[in-house]
């Protein structure tokens, strides 16, 4: 398979990136292991994620990726190549997840009659403890036979893992049961053992067998992997969810009218398919004929059915609510927005948190103080002359309770689950680093046009003088779109565009056209006078006062005569996209005060600005302005982020802590981001902020958890007062119980939003 190498930073055009899968890694330490062997390489950084099994290598364009491949399996793993990000299909099953489960069910099978007789000694007949032996060899040979093989490929590379600690605790307390039995009088018939949670280390001078922990370490393991397996793939449902949209097969239309039925991967750039109602639309396209309404939820997150026509753009993965769409495809493949959805994902969950950096380095020295702590254990006991048997039940437990898995899972299972979650929500988060800049940010500075606004104008208003030229405001409307519909001019487009919406039937012609330069233009439609153009001369109070309103809020005034006599003003203007208003409210109740920045004049920019209540304007600004206040801001403390859309916008959205792209953008744009926001507008900008605060809390929380559960259970287990198999099922416990939390992520949601603020 070709490892399709992505293009790195741009600035470092000597050095590629590629992506591959790791295989064997069972916790933080072998994580860390894998990155600071790939890291020993010349011009090579690594990182790799245990929840997703993938690591991402950064690496000279001259060094082979079999060498990369060569130097992970030299450490102990497996390494093969993936399919490439942008393909936005499902992983893999991996690590033989079919294979451990059943060998958990074989396990369990064997395991559960040895823990009920060892644990309920009214249920001890004659000999069993012979039973519980000839039940317990098949697991700690078979069952356990994983940790074994993994233990002494460590051994073999001089390093230790959490596999090291099971397969000791296993071979330690069967050893010791071995002991018992043969040697130690525990296999005379009718031996009864006591069994408790906390057994004492002074010893009662019975020697007992340890089967219980022999065949409960590697059932609890092998349960707590399969449970976090389970749960690792609900982190990761939301890309899979994306692959999903993806249709199978598409209907082509022919060139003499008929249609025929291709695998999508076989459409090309160009061609023209069929989307019936109910349908998905196959890929990225352009309406050619039709009508219809389109469901983006799936894709961009937007809550209500688009309508869409000729000349609209429709996005792959969409659902087609009503009519027959014919369709010309715009981009195909690793080009489709939904590809490029699912390649941001899997890239940002590749990344770490400062907080998992620590954690990392920790877990590179865990396994080691962990075997120095139970070797020092068995020797203390020994030495303070406690019986063999207390101090080997001290020593196994401390093997089996420490667990620098917890560690490796806190972050990437709840970035798994943030960054799909976000990206349901159409919130593209770049990884850690982006998350983090979006829980500290205090001001965003937002750019107006085709951000706050749409970036077309539109007909904002029309105000019609009551009973004027016996014309109501529809006919009024009717007769102004008429006079524009051979102009040129965005205003008289606009007009005409906006007439034709409100129309049933189509507009009626002019005679007589005359161009009135600098004042509109004139003509007859219907048999009536009609002029249309700049306000001149007496207006009645209605039209001054609507004159009066459209100069304060910054748009442009269209007054319409009817034989001679005013009747309607009608105004025109860029208008701020309806979440605009919701969102910048949001934005002041999370803390995060708003700073408006454009190249627009400055009427325009303080009209959209009053209306969103932002006090901090700066109009007419270049992108080296926009950047420079960019820098002003963040001299003075604070902690920046950059909303913008266009070009112009690449230099500050760059500079600052944070850049946040508008995905209806440029690429330009959207490529210096760290976030991208899916659907148009800022509307799921609060809903980022607030994502990424319940997100690295929940990397505290589950950090907090790791770490001390580590620093309670060890020291009681040095004290003796852990059961081997209880601390079996704790350790288990610790895994499941930190990527059940960050699963929780998955089912967040946003505030119930506010009615609109204005």
């Amino acid at each position: 398979m070709t490892p399709g190498p992505a293009p790195a930073d741009p600035v470092t055009t000597a050095s590629v990136t590629t992506y591959f899968r790791v295989g064997g890694m069972t916790c933080a330490a072998c994580v860390n292991r894998v990155e600071k062997r790939l890291s020993r390489m010349e011009g090579v950084a690594a990182s790799v994620n245990l929840a997703t099994g993938r690591a991402r290598v950064s690496h000279p364009v001259g060094l082979p990726v079999e060498e990369l491949v060569a130097t992970v399996e030299k450490a102990g793993y497996s390494a093969t190549l993936p399919e490439p990000p942008s393909d936005p299909r499902p992983a893999p099953v991996q690590d033989g997840e079919g294979g451990e489960h059943r060998r958990l069910v074989i396990t369990a099978v064997l395991a559960l009659p040895v823990l009920i007789l060892s644990m309920a000694p009214a249920l001890q007949f004659r000999n069993w403890q012979w039973l519980c032996f000839a039940l317990a060899v098949p697991v700690a040979a078979w069952g356990a036979w994983p940790f074994h093989v993994r233990a002494l490929r460590g051994l073999r590379h001089s390093t230790s893992t959490m596999d090291t600690l099971v397969s000791l605790g296993v071979v330690a307390s069967f050893g010791w049961s071995v002991y018992a039995l043969f040697l130690g009088g525990a296999g005379e018939p009718g031996m009864r053992m006591p069994f408790t949670l906390a057994p004492s280390v002074a010893g009662d001078g019975m020697a007992h067998v340890y089967l219980e922990a022999t065949v409960g370490v590697p059932l609890f393991v092998w349960a707590g992997r399969f449970l976090e397996a389970r749960a690792r793939r609900g982190t990761g449902a939301a890309l899979r969810s994306l692959a999903g949209l993806s249709v199978k097969d598409v209907a082509v239309r022919e060139k003499g009218g008929g249609e025929r039925l291709v695998p999508l991967e076989r459409l090309r750039v160009g061609q023209t398919f069929l989307v019936r109602p109910g349908e998905r639309v196959a890929t990225d396209g352009e309406v050619v004929e039709g009508g219809s309404a389109v469901d983006l939820s799936l894709v961009t997150g937007e809550s209500e059915p688009v309508e869409v026509g000729p000349g609209s753009v429709v996005v792959g993965g969409s659902v087609n609510v009503a009519g027959l769409l014919l369709v010309r495809a715009t981009a195909v493949g690793a080009d489709t927005r939904l590809a490029r959805i699912a390649r941001l994902v899997e890239e940002a969950q590749t990344g770490k948190a400062r907080e998992q950096r620590l954690a990392d380095r920790v877990a590179g020295v865990f396994v080691p103080v962990v075997l120095a702590l139970a070797v020092g254990t068995l020797g203390f006991w020994l030495g303070t002359g406690r019986d063999a048997q207390s101090a080997v039940t001290a020593c196994v437990a401390v093997l089996v309770v420490a667990c620098p898995c917890a560690l490796g899972l806190a972050t990437p299972t709840a970035l798994l689950a943030a960054t799909g979650r976000g990206a349901q929500l159409g919130v593209l988060v770049g990884g850690p680093k982006a998350l983090e800049g979006l829980r500290h940010v205090d001001t965003v500075v937002l750019d107006k046009t085709g951000t706050l606004t749409s970036g077309r104008m539109t007909v904002a208003r029309v105000t019609a003088v009551p009973g004027a030229g016996g014309l109501d405001e529809a006919a009024v409307v009717r007769y102004a779109g008429a006079m524009e519909q051979g102009s040129e001019h965005p205003l008289g487009r606009t007009l005409v565009a906006h007439a034709r919406d409100q129309a049933d039937a189509e507009l009626p012609g002019v005679v007589d056209f005359r161009a009135l330069p600098g004042r509109g233009a004139r003509g007859v439609v219907d048999g009536r006078l009609v002029e249309v153009g700049s306000p001149t001369g007496e207006l009645p109070a209605v039209l001054a006062d609507a004159l009066t309103t459209a100069e304060a809020a910054a748009r442009t005034p269209v007054l319409v005569r009817v034989g001679g006599e005013a009747v309607a003003l009608v105004e025109i203007g860029d208008a701020v996209r309806p979440g605009t208003y919701r969102a910048v409210d949001a934005l002041r109740r999370l803390g995060v005060r708003p700073v408006l920045a454009t190249g627009d004049a400055k009427a325009p920019a303080l009209a959209a600005a009053t209306g969103l209540g932002i006090q901090e304007v700066h109009a007419r600004c270049t992108p080296e302005e926009k950047a420079a206040l960019v820098r002003t801001l963040r001299e003075r403390g604070h902690r920046v982020a950059v909303v913008g859309d266009g070009v112009n916008d690449a230099a500050a959205l760059a500079g600052a802590d944070l850049g946040i792209a508008v995905g209806s953008g440029t690429d330009a744009a959207i490529g210096a981001a760290d976030v991208t926001l899916v659907r148009t507008g800022i509307e799921a900008l609060p809903d980022a902020v607030r994502l990424a605060r319940r997100t690295l809390a929940t990397i505290r929380v589950n950090l907090v958890w790791a770490f001390g559960y580590n620093v309670v259970t060890v020291p009681l287990a040095m004290l003796g007062l852990l059961n081997p198999m209880v601390a079996a099922a704790a350790m288990s416990a610790s895994s499941v119980l930190v990527v059940g939390n960050s699963l929780r992520l998955r089912a967040w949601r946003p505030p119930t939003r506010r009615r609109r603020v204005r």
